[in-house]
């Protein structure tokens, strides 16, 4: 967002820069040409210089408001000024003319318009001088200085003036303006940026707490309950709806509000879960192998689901009772945005003929349908013992969400 608003406000304050620049430019011409005729009894090559590029300069800047090019417009004014002022430094002394400062400028004009520009026409800025240079101490000099030898000193010093008045009156001026509109721009942006961002922090910490009520509620709805399985169902019902709670907790944590750290993330889900449904003295060992990932929301969320619903299946079926146990959770990502889940559990495992089409287990079906939702494909990997998944998925935008099918 910012970086776009900065974009447009460049763009729109370089082509007021250079329209004024190329206008103050052209009068300048006009006179300067104007003086040399009337008072510095210059006839020959300078004045008509100075009125050709005032008004070749004049009708550019005038056409700019039709094909609205400004790549096009600085352009022309480059070259033009570049041509007409190596001309008038060649018929005013070559090397020693005080002319010879406005290339310097066309160059600082550059700059300030791109840095791609600035270092094109320093490049030709250089040779310029250099072939200007050579050619005035050649035996082939094909110029002459027209200037007379009465109007030498008040020709440099008229033309010294046009070149710090263009490059402190009109350029420096104008980028300094520039520089403080910009910087007041990017302040504001900044402040909206940090008040949207406190917003969305505000959003993730509510919705954290909502999801906590809410798994309150189903904690109070269950001791009044005598039927174990439909309190099971609640307490299942319940831990997703924490998974879901802990990644609302981690983003508002985080300077980062749209990512998560993963590894951080199926730690602290897989404590909670292995307390929740074996106790504090439990005896299963989880093994967890998680790079520094960071995934967004859009995943993070059902991705944590699956691993909720795979890690309740091992607790509760895979690994009996109190019997000792290893669940291990892998992830690694691949190539883009693709990864590849492994976990799964040493526990007593159920037959291969059992899948989420033909069983009635809600946790079963969830880890296919979630799999399904991360655009991903899932598998069992039967050379181990117990019950393991190979879960491919993508990484998924917001644009790419899609609700699961039960």
């Amino acid at each position: 967002m910012a970086e776009l608003i900065n974009y447009e406000f460049n763009k729109e304050d370089r082509a007021k820069l250079t329209l004024k620049i190329s206008l103050y430019t052209s009068v300048f011409s006009f006179v300067f040409g104007v003086v040399c005729l009337l008072f510095l009894d210059i006839y020959e090559v300078i004045p008509q210089v100075l009125f050709l590029f005032g008004g070749l300069n004049l009708i550019n800047t005038l056409l700019y408001k039709s094909h609205k090019n400004l790549a096009l417009t600085y352009n022309i004014i480059s070259i033009l000024g570049l041509t007409c002022a190596t001309i008038i430094t060649l018929y005013s002394g070559g090397i020693n003319s005080a002319f010879i400062f406005v290339l310097a400028i066309v160059v600082f004009a550059g700059y300030a318009t791109t840095r791609a520009y600035g270092k094109v026409y320093l490049y030709l800025a250089v040779l310029i001088i250099g072939l200007i240079f050579f050619q005035g101490n050649s035996d082939f000099s094909i110029t002459k200085n027209v200037v007379p030898e009465g109007s030498q000193n008040i020709f440099s010093f008229i033309s010294v003036l046009f070149a710090v008045y263009l490059l402190g009156g009109v350029l420096g001026k104008n980028l300094l303006k520039l520089h403080t509109d910009l910087f007041k721009a990017k302040t504001i942006v900044d402040e909206r940026i940090k008040e949207k961002e406190t917003l969305l922090q505000e959003v993730h910490h509510r919705v954290k707490n909502n999801l906590q009520t809410v798994s309150s509620l189903l904690s109070l709805q269950s001791r009044g309950i005598e039927d174990q399985k439909v309190k099971n169902l609640i307490k299942s019902s319940q831990n997703r709806v924490i998974s879901m709670a802990m990644v609302h907790e981690m983003l508002y944590m985080r300077d980062d509000l749209s990512k998560i750290e993963y590894k951080s993330y199926v730690e602290e889900l897989s404590e909670y879960l292995v307390k929740s449904v074996k106790g504090a003295d439990s005896k299963v060992q989880v093994n967890i192998n998680i790079p520094q990932i960071e995934l967004g929301i859009d995943t993070a969320i059902p991705l944590g689901l699956l691993i909720n619903e795979a890690l309740t299946n091992a607790l509760k079926y895979g690994i009996k009772d109190n019997d000792e146990g290893v669940i291990h959770i892998e992830l690694q990502k691949k190539a883009d945005k693709n990864y590849v889940l492994n976990i799964g559990d040493n526990g007593v495992g159920f037959p291969e003929e059992v899948n989420f089409k033909n069983s009635r287990s809600l946790g079963l079906k969830l880890i296919h349908n979630l799999a399904r939702q991360l655009q991903g494909s899932i598998k069992r990997d039967l050379s181990k013992k117990g019950t393991n998944y190979i879960i491919k998925f993508q990484e998924i935008g917001q644009t790419e969400f899609h609700p699961t099918v039960a």
